[in-house]
């Protein structure tokens, strides 16, 4: 089937706008220009001379099936991508039960394969139940489709585990990605530490909680030569370790969150489970040093963690409240909205943290715009700003602070493999 995207403009290095339409068949891009006259064609979209990306990429989502269905499913949560503009997704792994097995892998990427409209790579845990110390077998897990390997939600607790793991997962040659938390320095903290903790009288969560298991963990990467990677970096040390860790060769990425980006512990207005997330939202100090990382470098894309939790879970007091914030409807729209329209960053920048940059650190076939790729797209109105509705949300998750905040850059298309996931008009 033959497919023209017409009347779209393409982001070019110099920030500026190119016209362009994009002709989609098999699958694939077959031609970017601005003249298929002579073609025909079975399907004629409008892109509204608005703006045409390669597919948004998010390494960091839960798509919370099996398991915990109320909150999301594979079928939601990957609606919820479309929507944002997103054509691949990476999940992970907290879920019942816990693919720790080859078996259990296998039969979740049978309901992927089922149930999801944008492209899934799953990650599989480093340890049994991801709590254990006892490892899984990476090399089965690879076999049966693991993307990488991680315990997101958790930190690794004990640094012989966590070097072994990576020992094996350098072997594999696949990334090790860390959720970085010791739990030794918790000390039942819900938020981060500082004077709004004390204001509110709620128990604070170190910065050194994240950022002293990164500094471990990073000369256990150098040792071990492992691709590791750092999940929703939250703190200045962490952003330093991370750029000194680069400058020594050590084999380091890391992501952030657009929330880390947009938001400090000063924005949160009461005692509000919407509030609370993990990293949590730290002191300005933090949030500067976390765009000065992107800007250099030390930080290598953004990723949302959008993490999906029940309306009555949510809607009630930090302490009893569990962490999580949804992020895939919102994230390009926010960090559009906020940084790109007041010059802080450039489009291009943006497009290449949330698309090819993250396709890069894990090699994956994706966001790029070049003909012979997938056709893997999304289109997005810079123009027209509306309110963020969680009434419109595709997840079945609305725990975000920024509903109602006012946005430009919403989706108006998704094409995966050449085909409509996502119609705004529909």
């Amino acid at each position: 089937m033959k497919t023209l995207i017409k009347n779209g403009n393409i982001s070019t290095t110099k920030n500026e706008m190119t016209k362009a339409d994009l002709w989609l068949e098999d699958g694939i891009i077959k031609g970017i220009g601005t003249d298929f006259s002579e073609l025909e064609f079975d399907q004629v979209y409008d892109a509204k001379n608005q703006l045409i990306t390669p597919g948004l990429v998010d390494v960091h989502v839960h798509l919370r099936e099996p398991g915990f269905t109320y909150k999301e499913t594979i079928k939601t949560g990957t609606q919820a991508a479309a929507r944002g503009g997103f054509t691949t997704v990476c999940a992970m792994p907290n879920l019942d039960p816990v693919p720790d097995t080859a078996e259990k892998l296998t039969a979740l990427y049978d309901l992927i394969k089922k149930d999801a409209v944008v492209h899934v790579k799953q990650y599989a845990p480093i340890t049994e139940k991801l709590r254990s110390e006892v490892l899984t077998d990476q090399a089965a897990l690879k076999k049966a489709g693991a993307f990488a390997f991680t315990n997101d939600g958790v930190g690794v607790q004990t640094a012989g585990t966590m070097y072994l793991a990576m020992k094996e997962a350098a072997k594999q040659n696949l990334a090790l990605v860390a959720h970085t938390e010791d739990d030794s320095l918790l000390f039942g903290g819900v938020m981060h530490q500082g004077k709004v903790s004390e204001r509110l009288g709620l128990p604070g969560i170190l910065s050194a909680t994240e950022s002293s298991q990164i500094a471990r963990d990073v000369i256990l990467a150098e040792a071990t030569g492992v691709h590791y990677h750092v999940c929703h970096v939250s703190t200045k040390e962490s952003v330093r370790v991370i750029r000194d860790a680069k400058r020594a060769g050590v084999h380091v990425t890391a992501e952030v969150s657009p929330h880390h980006l947009l938001l400090t512990d000063e924005d949160i207005p009461a005692d509000f489970g919407y509030w609370k997330m993990n990293p949590p939202l730290r002191a300005k100090a933090d949030q500067a040093a976390l765009i000065e990382g992107l800007l250099d470098g030390t930080i290598d894309c953004i990723a949302t963690d959008h993490a999906p939790h029940g309306f009555e879970e949510k809607n009630q007091s930090f302490l009893k409240a569990p962490f999580g914030i949804v992020g895939s409807e919102t994230a390009f729209q926010l960090i559009y909205t906020h940084f790109v329209t007041t010059g802080r960053f450039t489009l291009e920048q943006v497009i290449d943290w949330m698309s090819r940059k993250p396709a890069e650190i894990f090699g994956l076939t994706a966001g790029t715009l070049t003909v012979g790729q997938a056709a893997d797209i999304a289109v997005f109105d810079l123009d027209h700003e509306e309110k963020i509705d969680e009434h419109k949300f595709a997840s079945l998750g609305v725990n975000t602070p920024f509903i109602g905040w006012p946005v430009k850059g919403n989706t108006l298309m998704t094409f995966v493999d050449g085909q409509l996931v996502y119609n705004k008009e529909d």
